[in-house]
């Protein structure tokens, strides 16, 4: 399948094209430019200038809003960077975990983890599902340079058991998720998943940001960005 013909709809993805012109890109790699390089994911969390891209009417969240609404908010936040020295692979996959502000029993949240300093837990599935992750590409992504692989339509088969995935992958296909600086893949966050190591390795800097159109129940708060 050609990755233009995707659609969020029936996929679970969807490929915004130059969505951050040159000049944005610049800004982006301006605010970003302070964190440590060659970190395979370096979770983010206060970083000044990154608010007016996120908002629902930024560069960025406006991709977020065509799919939940100008009510969404950025919830999580990762800057994924690939070289030749930190040249890691992933397996297929979901994300299933959220980050919040504390730790509070609630009925359907279950197996809970600190990651970075940062509470983390698994929500119920119909949760995950009304979320929506986008991939901001700073650098190019040709097939040589690690793109995400995805099994399209695999975000609407729910919780998908570990020794069910190979089949499942199997069923949907893949789908590599080539992007060029500037370019924006929109994903069903459940969406089955996964990275190769890169075959020619260059600079792969990706942001990677969790949107959510609703708030969380029981008292729990999303912890944000």
């Amino acid at each position: 399948m050609e990755i233009d013909q995707l659609t969020f709809l029936d996929d679970g993805a969807q490929l915004f094209r130059q969505a951050l012109t040159s000049d944005r890109l610049h800004e982006l790699r301006a605010a970003l430019s302070h964190l440590p390089p060659d970190h395979a994911g370096l979770r983010l969390r206060g970083i000044e200038g990154l608010a007016p891209f996120l908002a629902a009417r930024g560069h960025v969240g406006s991709c977020a809003a065509s799919v939940l609404g100008e009510s969404c908010r950025p919830v999580r936040a990762i800057l994924f960077d690939k070289t030749a020295a930190t040249n890691w692979a992933l397996g297929w996959h979901q994300d299933r975990t959220i980050a919040v502000k504390e730790r509070i029993p609630v009925d359907g949240f279950d197996i809970w983890s600190i990651k970075s300093g940062m509470q983390h837990v698994e929500p119920p599935f119909a949760l995950l599902s009304g979320m929506v992750t986008l991939r901001v590409h700073i650098d190019p992504v040709p097939a040589s340079n690690a793109p995400l692989l995805i099994a399209p339509g695999s975000h609407k088969l729910g919780r998908i058991a570990e020794e069910d995935v190979r089949d499942v992958v199997r069923g949907c296909g893949t789908v590599a998720c080539l992007a060029e600086p500037g370019d924006i893949w929109l994903y069903a966050t459940p969406i089955l998943h996964a990275s190769d190591a890169a075959t020619l390795p260059i600079h792969r800097r990706v942001l990677q940001v969790d949107f959510s159109g609703g708030e969380l129940p029981g008292g729990l708060e999303w912890l944000g960005i």
